[in-house]
């Protein structure tokens, strides 16, 4: 693995989100910390393994990564945070639809209120609907359709208003 190939891996999993990535290939071990918890930025740890009856092991390089505040992100965290988000309650795969002939249960724009269902979560072969337990306005769909989702994941942003 070169230095090019590890640095567009240090990106990847910068924007991924995740704190911690563990890649074990032939005879390179390489694990990425990210900010959270590990003081500012993140560090890349590569480590030589060595192959039986070879030279002892090569010493740990820490490579520090600049950490790039992006903007636009938190600008759209603090638009976001007037809204009310609708989670999901389960894991399973995300429907919009109850049909692929049928529309959408809700679109962007589309007004809501207490009881109405915005989606289907299918949870080994059962078909969940999620009905909304708040009033206002679809602001953003967060969940492509046909997707696999995890508990408490963000599935809707609704202004309440």
């Amino acid at each position: 693995m070169n230095l090019k190939e590890i640095q567009n891996l240090i990106k990847f999993v910068a924007k991924s989100g995740a704190n911690e990535v563990k890649l074990e290939m032939n005879d390179v071990k390489i694990t990425i910390r990210t900010g959270e918890g590990h003081g500012k930025g993140e560090t890349t740890i590569i480590q030589q393994v060595p192959s039986i009856g070879t030279a002892p092991q090569q010493p740990v390089v820490q490579l520090p990564v600049e950490s790039t505040p992006v903007s636009t992100e938190t600008t759209s965290a603090n638009e976001d945070s007037k809204y009310i988000t609708i989670k999901s309650p389960i894991i399973g795969t995300f429907y919009r639809k109850s049909a692929p002939d049928q529309p959408a249960f809700v679109e962007v724009g589309d007004s809501i209120k207490e009881g109405d269902v915005l989606c289907i979560i299918e949870a080994m072969k059962l078909f969940n609907e999620i009905e909304s337990e708040v009033s206002g306005k679809i602001v953003k769909v967060l969940v492509d359709d046909a997707t696999p989702v995890e508990f408490d994941q963000p599935l809707f942003l609704v202004d309440p208003s």
